[in-house]
């Protein structure tokens, strides 16, 4: 069987129109919030369950069913399957690619990673954002198969990221990654995840600008690594409007 695991619902439409051969499966979990517990797989999710119905109001039977249950199939695989992850360069969806990676670690799939090719320098956060049939299609046909050391690889950066070893995630990002494009970029931005961020919002507000918009529009510029979305840009300006009140 064929597996496309894609990053978010946003490609989906664009991806069908492909007409790929394969099985989708979309990543909606956003895993650069919230506890990373370790151990039982059953007990991550229940944890991620409450943590996203606390912060965000998300029923927790809805969670497992369009969240945890689709990305829980790759532990299900075997090396019959071959599986094509999707995802993008940026930290959100770096660390959510690790995970799939630590999944199918033990399975003996095959496993290809299809990048957003072609971006320019400016663009490379932006990942498949603009991407239409065509482009999906021409960055499948250029698909990377990973190496079960890449795969490795892919585990250990979960477990350092998950664990907050900053030394770790430095040392494993070190060098040339051809199956990880800006991998050493990426683990520096993780090393600062819990206090550049904040800083960031904190120097453009301070420059004078209070539309949300405006402020989510030149964290991108300033901040793209990261690959936050609304919610987490939203969350970070809600934290310094609360500490100056």
């Amino acid at each position: 069987m064929i597996y496309h695991v894609l990053p978010g619902d946003a490609q989906v439409e664009a991806f069908t129109q492909t007409k790929l051969n394969g099985q989708v499966i979309v990543c909606r979990e956003a895993l650069i919030a919230g506890p990373l517990p370790a151990g039982d797989l059953d007990e991550f999710w229940q944890q991620r369950a409450r943590f996203i119905f606390t912060e965000y109001g998300e029923d927790e039977i809805n969670y497992h069913e369009k969240v945890a249950d689709p990305i829980n199939k790759l532990t299900e695989l075997t090396g019959q399957d071959e599986v094509n992850l999707w995802f993008e360069y940026e930290l959100f969806c770096s660390v959510n690619m690790w995970f799939c990676l630590s999944m199918l670690k033990a399975t003996g799939s095959k496993v290809y990673r299809a990048e957003p090719i072609g971006l320019d320098e400016e663009d490379r956060w932006n990942g498949f954002g603009k991407f239409k049939a065509d482009g999906l299609k021409a960055a499948f046909e250029l698909r990377t198969q990973l190496s079960s050391e890449d795969i490795e690889l892919g585990a250990s950066l979960w477990d350092a990221y998950r664990k907050k070893d900053t030394e770790k995630l430095r040392e494993l990002a070190a060098g040339e990654h051809d199956a990880f494009p800006c991998l050493g970029e990426v683990a520096a931005a993780a090393a600062e995840e819990d206090i550049r961020p904040l800083e960031i919002v904190r120097e453009i507000m301070a420059g004078g600008e209070t539309e949300f918009d405006n402020i989510f529009t030149e964290f991108k510029k300033r901040a793209g690594v990261y690959g936050y979305g609304d919610v987490q840009v939203q969350k970070l300006v809600n934290q310094l409007s609360v500490s100056s009140s």
